[in-house]
């Protein structure tokens, strides 16, 4: 199967209200090529380097998403043109990228990634993190102007068990419910894989990040 015809696949199983991001890490330029002549514009990177690079040789009509864990170091070597930062998972990191958005005159979407697996090596915000987080934002809305919390991101655990994977994305949802009825520019709900994609659409993402089933396994 041919990236194309993947891409095709994939987004004829998609409803309407989700948004697709490529993942391409690792991919070369003309595979990201392949996907964006047929029709996709939004590609997610977990290195800021590659993402860089990759943004210099493509068209600029492409929207770049930061999905790894992002180093409060590296994020000056995007924020001039990255559009959505899917791991952000604490208020220092929140404010380098406002402080690095504010030098390039922008304001850079980001979502805040919630720690919901069983697994410690993931990262993520708790309850409690993401409440300081809210807290501060509401309060210092002049210092913190140049960045905009549209949703939230998370990772289920690394499992075949389907009832656990369900839970832990039933468990953010309800979290983003709940703050979305307290603040109406939270519409991003960014959970769901290639092999977990669909459960994850089943309960409530409106954002998948799919990779191999477009590009093929990594190298």
């Amino acid at each position: 199967m041919s990236i194309a015809q993947n891409l095709t696949d994939i987004k004829a199983s998609l409803p309407s209200q989700v948004t697709l991001v490529a993942v391409s890490k690792t991919k070369p330029v003309a595979d990201l090529m392949e996907a964006y002549n047929a029709g996709q514009r939004i590609f997610g990177e977990n290195k800021i380097q590659e993402m860089t690079d990759k943004w210099e040789q493509m068209p600029k009509d492409i929207q770049w998403h930061m999905i790894g864990h992002v180093q409060t170091n590296k994020v000056k070597f995007m924020a001039s043109f990255v559009n959505l930062i899917h791991g952000v998972d604490s208020l220092k990191l929140l404010a380098e990228i406002n402080k690095q958005a504010k030098k390039c005159n922008r304001i850079i979407d980001v979502l805040l990634q919630i720690h919901i697996a069983e697994e410690e090596t993931k990262f993520g915000l708790d309850n409690n993190e993401l409440d300081e987080i809210l807290k501060k934002v509401q309060n210092d809305k002049e210092d913190l102007k140049n960045i905009n919390i549209i949703g939230l991101m998370g990772m289920a655990t690394f499992t075949n068990n389907q009832n656990q994977i369900k839970k832990e994305f039933l468990h953010l949802k309800s979290i983003f419910d709940k703050l979305k009825s307290e603040n109406q520019t939270l519409n991003n709900l960014s959970m769901g894989m290639s092999g977990d994609y669909q459960l994850a659409i089943e309960c409530g993402s409106t954002m998948v990040r799919i990779g191999s089933s477009i590009f093929g396994g990594r190298n």
